[in-house]
């Protein structure tokens, strides 16, 4: 009985015949409704079995009333403002919330990068929170350029509650909130649109009230329209307005109107044009700091910001890496580094990105992917053949330019294929980003030879090493650390030389005449298969050099080859080097490469010329095979 496509069997105890037959998917099934009339003949594709009509697309949902759109032809050419909310936002969104220790711990990571606003806690939420901003008021743990991002939600006990713990920070800005999105007002608050609108500007009066009544603190204030993406623009555009004007914002004392996409919706480009339509008719517009809160829902949260900066927005909020509810929040590294990568200073530091992952992974107990952009552990290395080969080119030329230009590499224009950014920008050394697997070509295992040991494989021999390499690979289904290319090269071409079947047990080469050479040599065979053969002859050769003197003993003896290819090259700088010699030897109807070390230029050559004619004799066939 033989199994259906896409069924797997299992055999009996014996081995010998299918006892059950299943699905390896039970719960999918490959769609089976209609081609649709327009799709084209190398589309296939059916309708599925997922219920796609239960959902409303987002131009069903809300209005974009912008029509002639600024943003497609803006630039980013300054870093926005940053606010991380990794111990607000963040934090809310962990199994296990980060504690006192944990959070100063974050916090201080945050000030050290480079962050000058920093939304620290929901005071009101948590006796943890309201402790933490009393621990940063009271230990002085605030530098004179950082301000406090404190959040509450627009209710008078709470924002009591909040101004309770922000006493004695030197400068803060009180984060208001409400969600004012159709479904959740009629959902989650049970209010009409204009309840909504009355509960608000009630909360900011209240707010400001309490501001007066401290002249001398530095308190500002901010307003997020929850789930703003979804809010009708009219009233969002209103709800801020009044804000404005009930804060009295101006240039040097501005508000800051964050517009959250709380739930992604939409193609990010929805959300930009959102912001542009608000960035054209928000009044006061200069004493309004216009701020995006996206999140990823839909995995598009770093495009929906970037969009919504072009589109005429000034500040980001976000977390590093990422980490959030749900799918998380915008992740601030990618968008920060994806700005140094169009040659704009990010304004934040991270130069020692390694640090900064394993602070926050430590802090947030959660680890960051191994692909994530930049940071993790995988982003700047390649398995590919082709890529390896391209990115050893890439540092090759790049290292040329930096000399031609007469500047450090670290300062050098950075053009290296497949590597958008510089590792050594990050803190990252090169060892890494090559590594080699089955999929690994020869440009790859040259380079990192190169790198590791000294090691510049002449161009012919580079792919037949290769195909070595990936026999070994293959087999293993392992990785190849440059220590196991070593070894894999060093049994392949080195020791042949120097504990084959064929060995030098001795030799000395004069130069009667000029140009005249000779090679004394005593050569020893092991006996191959067959011990009782082991014998110790000399034999002498001459030539035009010591290696032809040296081809022209080991005919004598049995052993006739022609040497096509020599390089050899030091292995490092410096006197005591020791050289390292490669020949492409011809012996029969094959080639074969051979290589040789030591202190001494010709006692390699001779050993890497020997290291090919024991390859060829253990690739013979045994006699009667």
């Amino acid at each position: 009985m033989t199994p259906t496509s896409g069924t797997s069997s299992t055999l009996s105890a014996t081995g010998t015949e299918p006892t059950a037959l299943r699905t390896p998917f039970p719960t999918l099934r490959t769609p089976d409704g209609p081609v649709p009339d327009a799709a084209p003949a190398w589309n296939p594709q059916r309708g599925s079995a997922m219920p796609a009509h239960r959902y409303r697309p987002a131009h069903e949902r809300v209005e974009v009333p912008l029509t002639e759109r600024a943003w497609p032809a803006a630039r980013i050419e300054q870093a926005p403002l940053w606010v991380p909310v990794d111990l607000r936002d963040g934090n809310q969104a962990l199994a296990e919330p980060m504690d006192t220790p944990r959070k100063r711990r974050m916090f201080d990571l945050l000030v050290a990068m480079g962050f000058k606003e920093i939304e620290v806690a929901y005071p009101s939420a948590s006796r943890t929170d309201f402790d933490f901003v009393r621990h940063l008021a009271e230990s002085g743990a605030v530098p004179d350029d950082v301000t406090v991002v404190v959040f509450t939600p627009a209710r008078r006990e709470l924002i009591d509650r909040t101004f309770a713990a922000i006493e004695g920070l030197p400068r803060t800005v009180v984060h208001l909130y409400t969600a004012t999105a159709p479904t959740w007002r009629e959902v989650v608050l049970g209010r009409t649109r204009a309840e909504v609108q009355a509960l608000i500007r009630d909360a900011a009066t209240h707010l400001a009230r309490l501001a007066a009544a401290r002249p001398r603190a530095d308190i500002r204030f901010q307003f997020s329209p929850e789930v703003f993406n979804l809010t009708e623009p009219d009233l969002v555009l209103e709800i801020c307005n009044g804000l404005t004007e009930l804060w009295d914002a101006a240039p040097d004392r501005p508000v800051t109107h964050n517009l959250p996409a709380t739930v992604e919706i939409a193609t990010p480009n929805v959300y930009a044009d959102q912001i542009e339509y608000m960035h054209r008719h928000l009044a006061r517009r200069d004493a309004v700091i216009l701020s995006l809160h996206p999140h990823n829902d839909r995995g598009t949260g770093v495009a929906c910001a970037e969009l919504g900066l072009l589109a005429g927005a000034q500040r980001v909020e976000g977390c590093l890496f990422g980490n959030g509810e749900r799918t998380g929040n915008v992740d601030l590294v990618t968008l920060a580094l994806n700005l140094h990568t169009q040659g704009v200073d990010p304004m934040i530091d991270f130069s020692d990105i390694d640090t900064v992952r394993r602070t926050a992974e430590d802090c947030i107990r959660l680890p960051v992917h191994p692909r994530h952009p930049y940071a993790g552990d995988l982003v700047h290395t390649a398995f590919s053949g082709t890529h390896q080969d391209a990115i050893s080119k890439g540092f090759a030329q790049h290292a040329r330019h930096a000399a031609e230009l007469g500047v450090p590499e670290a300062d050098a224009p950075w053009a290296v294929p497949y590597l958008p950014i510089d590792p050594a920008d990050l803190g990252r050394s090169y060892e890494a980003v090559i590594r080699v697997n089955s999929q690994s070509g020869k440009g790859g295992i040259a380079h990192l030879l190169q790198a590791h040991y000294g090691l510049d494989l002449p161009k012919d021999l580079r792919p037949d090493f290769s195909r070595t390499v990936q026999r070994a690979t293959d087999g293993s289904g392992r990785e190849a650390t440059p220590k196991d290319l070593w070894e894999l090269f060093r049994r392949t071409y080195l020791d042949p030389g120097v504990d084959g079947p064929l060995t030098l047990d001795s030799w000395t080469a004069t130069e009667p005449a000029p140009g005249a050479h000779r090679v004394r040599c005593t050569l020893g065979t092991t006996g191959g298969r067959d011990a009782a053969d082991a014998v110790s002859r000399p034999y002498e050769g001459s030539g035009n050099g010591p290696l032809a003197a040296f081809t022209d003993a080991l005919a004598a003896a049995g052993h006739p080859v022609d040497i096509v290819g020599y390089t050899e090259h030091a292995t490092a700088a410096g006197p005591d080097s020791a050289a390292i010699a490669y020949v492409q030897c011809r012996i029969g109807a094959a080639t074969y490469w051979g290589a040789g070390q030591d202190t001494s230029v010709l006692t390699a050559s001779l050993r890497a010329v020997l290291a090919a004619v024991n390859r060829r004799i253990l690739s013979a066939p045994a006699p009667g095979a």
